[in-house]
């Protein structure tokens, strides 16, 4: 049965497929059409001829033996292969084999996208908004041929995309799908927020300056712990930048979300204190390393900026320190501390009494 080999392998050659995969996906495909078409044998092997342009189907049938006392159920065993080549099946064959290079085509593809997007997972990425009213609950994002997947998950609650506009995602997941490679990116991610700045600030990309921790609430506000590695270089100062100019550029590609830089310490105390901020904290008291609780205390004309609206502040904070922080005012707490001595000593005045009166 003719089957044109040559342009089929020429075409494969163009898309950097080997002639040898080609070769047994199509005997394979042919195979499976064979034993589709009626009385085919039910053991067959296809054998292709690249020089004459053609393929054979090699059948053999199925021979039953006879039952001995030892084997009481023997296997059939094989006849001698025959050409059984069905005559009309060319325009199957054409089929099949149309079928089986766009498969092939397809799959070398997806192999190409998942090699260029594999080494991208954790990195930031231009895109374009690209709306499909089929998914309406998912943002499209194009970034060059291809399409990345921007998950209700990942969205930054109340931020609008339009089609048409440019935005930078960060590339959480690149994965195999169903349908080929799956790129999943994120407007939410904390790690958008240490990208952001790595374009911004040279001293992170030279590790002159670290980030050592990001807590996010997106959309709203996110905390950054920073330090320096080198002696003299104020790690607070470039991020922030000449006028705030890196923040600012890092702010506005975020929207309206708020950032706080703070610095890192490895001593607990100094960490939450500063994790705090804006607010004041006169003292930081470590109830426990091991289970890594601490009470912080404010005065009480800091406490709201302490605990922020809807306590945003105490809780951004407690994820940069990954502390649970309480915290207390300072002035009651004074005074609590005031009471429990008066009454202390109202108790050892009246036991030294009652030890009088015995």
């Amino acid at each position: 049965m003719e089957l044109d080999l040559n342009g089929i392998h020429q075409l494969a050659r163009e898309q950097d497929i080997d002639a040898e995969t080609v070769d047994e996906a199509l005997s394979e495909a042919l195979r499976l059409a064979y034993l589709k078409t009626p009385h085919a044998a039910k053991h067959a092997r296809v054998e292709l001829d690249p020089r004459a342009g053609s393929f054979t189907i090699w059948a053999r049938d199925e021979i039953a033996q006879e039952p001995t006392e030892d084997n009481p159920h023997p296997a059939p065993a094989l006849g001698d292969e025959y050409d059984d080549t069905p005559k009309d099946f060319g325009r199957l064959a054409a089929a099949t084999a149309r079928q089986v290079i766009s498969q092939l085509f397809r799959k070398a593809e997806d192999d190409k996208i998942f090699g260029a997007f594999s080494g991208q997972k954790g990195k930031l990425i231009t895109g374009v908004v690209q709306q499909d009213a089929k998914d309406t609950a998912n943002v499209h994002v194009a970034v060059g041929d291809v399409e990345a997947l921007l998950p209700r998950r990942e969205q930054v609650p109340g931020e609008h995309y339009r089609h048409g506009e440019r935005i930078r995602v960060y590339v959480v997941n690149v994965s195999r799908g169903l349908k080929g490679p799956e790129i999943i990116v994120s407007r939410s991610h904390p790690e958008l927020v240490r990208r952001l700045f790595e374009r911004e600030v040279p001293e992170l990309v030279s590790g002159t300056v670290s980030i050592m921790a990001i807590a996010r609430e997106a959309g709203a506000r996110t905390k950054v712990a920073v330090r320096t590695n080198t002696q003299g270089v104020n790690p607070k100062g470039a991020l922030i930048g000449p006028g705030g100019s890196r923040v600012r550029a890092v702010m506005e590609n975020l929207g309206q979300e708020k950032i706080d830089i703070v610095d890192w310490s490895s001593n607990p105390a100094k960490f939450i204190a500063a994790a705090l901020s804006p607010a004041n904290v006169t003292d930081v008291r470590v109830v426990s390393e091991k289970n890594q609780t601490a009470v912080a205390f404010i005065s009480e004309d800091q406490l709201s900026l302490a605990i922020g609206k809807e306590g945003q502040n105490a809780r951004l904070a407690a994820k940069l320190t990954g502390w649970k922080i309480g915290i207390e005012s300072e002035e009651a707490y004074a005074q609590k501390k005031a009471a429990q001595l008066v009454r202390a000593r109202g108790e050892r005045k009246d036991g030294k009494t009652d030890g009088g009166k015995a």
